[in-house]
């Protein structure tokens, strides 16, 4: 469908499109004919992911966006309007990773972790929407949750909380857009050979402290999920080849790479066997 012209007319507007998944998305949609937005809180990186597609005689424009702050989002949304008229498709893809036990993580790094995730995810949809609803192309939100949203690990408490939040949200924004036609995926990407723990050092507010990541948390994290990196870890180039289709099909879950079957099946057997024995008298 991506191949007979299913976005022809659309926008596309991607935030985290500085580097890593965001970026690919960003060259995905481009490759269609697409204008694209690419928003990030580092606007140098932003500004070369718009370069590169320029360079492929695509349109696009960067903007610096912190998309915690839901004015600067809105300031976005309004630039993209008078520079694009609207937005068809809507990547909400920023998140940043804290490592750490439970017990060794602050209220600030937990409001951090949260404030990013789940309410700039929130922030987003909220100031693009109304572009969303006046666009005449096929109109359609990403909402990027996580691989720990079905296969948690430990050492990563914060995170797999705001990715759950965030799957729970994109549910129910997927029904209540249904009947205005605007299709909404939650996608689940597995781990990737990107620069993502540099990201979220950088975006880290300074007055939090430094971003410590141990190479023990990792290791932990890894072993708890039983995560093969092999397997698990692909480019972020690899990890969209299937997004566009997924999208013209709207889908409701999109998994990106990696196998965690195992996971997934031991936890909805879990939850009909809970369904089961509540069921006895």
């Amino acid at each position: 469908m991506t191949q007979d012209g299913y976005f022809s007319g659309g926008v596309a507007v991607i935030t985290g499109a500085g580097s890593g998944l965001g970026a690919a998305m960003a060259a995905r949609f481009a490759a269609q004919g697409m204008p694209v937005a690419v928003l990030d809180i580092d606007g140098e990186q932003a500004e070369r992911t718009a370069q590169r597609i320029r360079d492929n005689s695509g349109r696009a424009l960067a903007y610096k966006v912190d998309v915690s702050d839901q004015s600067a989002l809105q300031a976005a949304a309004n630039e993209v309007e008078n520079a694009f008229g609207h937005c068809s498709v809507l990547c909400a893809n920023v998140g940043v990773q804290q490592f750490g036990t439970i017990d060794r993580l602050t209220e600030n790094d937990w409001r951090w972790v949260l404030n990013v995730n789940v309410m700039g995810v929130i922030h987003t949809v909220n100031a693009f929407l109304p572009l969303i609803r006046k666009s005449q192309a096929r109109r359609h939100i990403v909402i990027t949750s996580s691989s720990a949203a079905y296969s948690p690990g430990i050492r990563m408490g914060a995170y797999t909380a705001s990715k759950y939040a965030i799957t729970g949200y994109g549910e129910t924004l997927r029904m209540e857009l249904a009947n205005e036609g605007v299709g909404v995926s939650i996608l689940f990407p597995a781990g990737m050979a990107t620069t993502h723990l540099q990201s979220s050092q950088k975006a880290r507010p300074a007055e939090l402290g430094i971003l410590e990541i141990r190479r023990e948390d990792i290791d932990a994290m890894m072993q708890s999920r039983k995560v093969d990196v092999a397997g698990h870890v692909a480019t972020a180039e690899y990890a969209t080849r299937h997004l566009l289709s997924e999208l013209a099909e709207n889908r409701r879950y999109i998994i990106t790479h990696g196998d965690c079957r195992e996971a997934i099946v031991s936890n909805f057997d879990d939850l009909l066997a809970a369904h089961e024995r509540a069921q006895l008298d």
